[in-house]
């Protein structure tokens, strides 16, 4: 009996194998030389195209504590909104978020929509323009010539292409645009 008990607490103390998770998967944005998008899982050169996901902006300094600027270009919101989802930081989602007018129990609301945005792995984030608005010139723009004339409308949202945890199934955020106190915000 004796063996029997020791065999079974060496059986024990012995390493268990590996599990083998499966990584998850990512989907690439990618646009090819005919200008189409295409998504992939594979890497965009590797099919012959280029990343369409905003550059990655540095952080502010290595402390790992991050603070915001103002953002006074739609660039730089954008590169804000990819920081926070690679991230998987709420709270710095938040911070680019507007927040006047805004109850409590709406508050909480927007948070958990918020949270639910930074889990998700990101793919692309691209301008949403208005459907169908006319171009307004100015006439001394239009007597300058034409390439000083605007050449598309303003951008009035931005469109946050992500996928559902490790699986390719799409995710869609249309987060609103608005300009106050010379900053770039979002709303949902």
């Amino acid at each position: 009996m004796k063996p029997l008990v020791w065999l079974l607490l060496c059986a024990l103390c012995l390493p268990s194998p590996p599990v083998l998770a499966q990584a998850p998967q990512r989907v690439n944005r990618c646009t090819n030389a005919q200008g189409e998008t295409v998504f992939t899982d594979r890497r965009c050169d590797a099919v012959g195209a280029t990343s369409r996901l905003p550059p990655r902006t540095a952080s502010v300094g290595n402390t790992g504590i991050y603070r915001a600027g103002c953002a006074r270009r739609l660039s730089e919101l954008t590169g804000q909104i990819r920081d926070a989802v690679s991230a998987q930081d709420v709270n710095r989602l938040s911070s680019i978020y507007l927040w006047s007018n805004v109850s409590n129990a709406t508050a909480n609301h927007i948070i958990g929509r918020l949270e639910s945005v930074v889990q998700r792995p990101l793919v692309d984030i691209a301008p949403v323009y208005p459907e169908s608005a006319p171009v307004m010139v100015d006439p001394a723009l239009a007597a300058a010539g034409p390439e000083s004339a605007p050449s598309r409308p303003r951008p009035i949202g931005l469109r946050i292409e992500q996928t559902l945890g490790s699986t390719a199934t799409p995710a869609r955020t249309v987060f609103g645009l608005r300009r106050q106190y010379g900053c770039f915000w979002i709303t949902l």
